[in-house]
């Protein structure tokens, strides 16, 4: 059997079908974050933590909504998507937080 020749005359495998299949299914589940707030910081930074754990500092305060608004905004620019991708899972009145985050 012949493989296929591409329009520069090289030939080209198509196994990639199941494969990229798989690949654009891991790439579009959103990925959960487990992260523990700590508010009224100086600066705002997101870094890993122990055990998988996520540590986000945040200059906000938690009144109002406005850590939680940070946080997403955070996440959404550590991840390079969408502030819209980014999801409270559980935990908006905690400071343990599941943070949800939409692949691309």
């Amino acid at each position: 059997m012949t493989r296929p020749r591409t329009r520069d005359g090289a030939t080209s495998s198509r196994s990639h079908g199941v494969e990229g299949a798989a690949a654009k299914i891991a790439a579009s589940a959103p990925r959960m974050l487990r992260v523990r707030v700590k508010p009224n910081a100086r600066t705002s930074s997101l870094e890993p933590g122990d055990e998988g754990t996520w540590i986000a500092l945040l200059k906000a305060a938690p009144v109002d909504g406005k850590a939680n608004a940070e946080l997403i905004a955070l996440v959404a620019k550590r991840f390079g998507c969408r502030k819209a991708d980014v999801v409270i899972r559980t935990g908006t009145t905690s400071r343990t937080k599941l943070v949800s985050v939409a692949g691309k």
